[in-house]
């Protein structure tokens, strides 16, 4: 069984599923694993210079800074991008899979739904925060300016529609806790399996 956690930036995705962790449950990562590929698979680093239409890989690795800017100022030039790079990360992700020995498995997406990938797993989490708090913690982490997390929220799904979609949400505000709502959701998978 696979379960897919997502939630707009900032939400604290990982934290939840640090949690999953302390469970035994292992996690897919896909952004990390995304920018893996984009680093060290040929094709696509030769398919994102030919999209970019410039080298960007001049020092070696890509530079996300120039990519972001790009992407973030052409919804044409992201879809492209995308396409070349989620069917390699979903490839990877069920080869993974089929090594794990969990009762269930974790793929952590911020994008799950728009990039597809909710088709590859039974049930999905939402993790919400609020706007505000969101903002701050990913100033605070990734050295962003207000403008520029806003950018990245303006383009990714609205939590609402995130949350209709979604078989749990998980609140991750300020002053809620979230590992009970978190071994909520693990039981609820383990006896829906043993059932």
């Amino acid at each position: 069984m696979k379960l897919g956690i997502t939630g707009g930036i900032g939400s604290g995705k990982t934290s939840v599923c640090r949690v999953f962790n302390i469970l035994g449950i292992p996690v897919f990562s896909a952004d990390p694993e995304a920018q893996r590929i984009m680093n060290s698979d040929k094709s696509v680093i030769s398919g994102i210079n030919e999209i970019a239409g410039k080298d960007l890989y001049a020092d070696g690795t890509l530079n996300r800074m120039e990519l972001a800017s790009i992407i973030f100022n052409d919804p044409d030039v992201l879809k492209k991008v995308n396409s070349l790079v989620h069917p390699v990360v979903f490839e990877d992700f069920i080869r993974w899979t089929e090594e794990q020995k969990s009762p269930y498995v974790i793929m952590e997406a911020a994008i799950l739904f728009e990039s597809g990938a909710s088709n590859l797993v039974d049930r999905v989490a939402t993790v919400y925060a609020p706007v505000e708090e969101r903002i701050a913690r990913v100033t605070r982490r990734n050295r962003l300016t207000r403008e520029q997390v806003m950018d990245r929220i303006r383009n990714q799904m609205d939590d609402e529609m995130r949350m209709k979609m979604s078989d749990y949400v998980i609140n991750n505000s300020e002053n809620d806790m979230i590992i009970p709502v978190i071994l909520k959701i693990h039981e609820d998978l383990l006896n829906h399996l043993n059932s």
